[in-house]
């Protein structure tokens, strides 16, 4: 198997990434977002849904 990331060979430490570098950048990329699903909702339709009440 090789990293997701960088391609080299994984480490079964760290697995499926090969170093702990190639798996904390995976997790930066979820963490901002790169990795997000497109769906097909727009901004719009955001705004129409209700909201819920405030201080509940």
């Amino acid at each position: 198997m090789t990293c997701p990331i960088c391609r080299r060979p994984s480490h079964p430490d760290y697995r499926p990434f090969c170093s702990r570098r190639c798996a904390d950048v995976d997790l930066g990329r979820w963490l901002t977002g790169a990795y997000a699903i497109p769906t097909d909702e727009g901004e719009d339709e955001e705004a129409e849904r209700p909201k819920p009440p405030e201080g509940e």
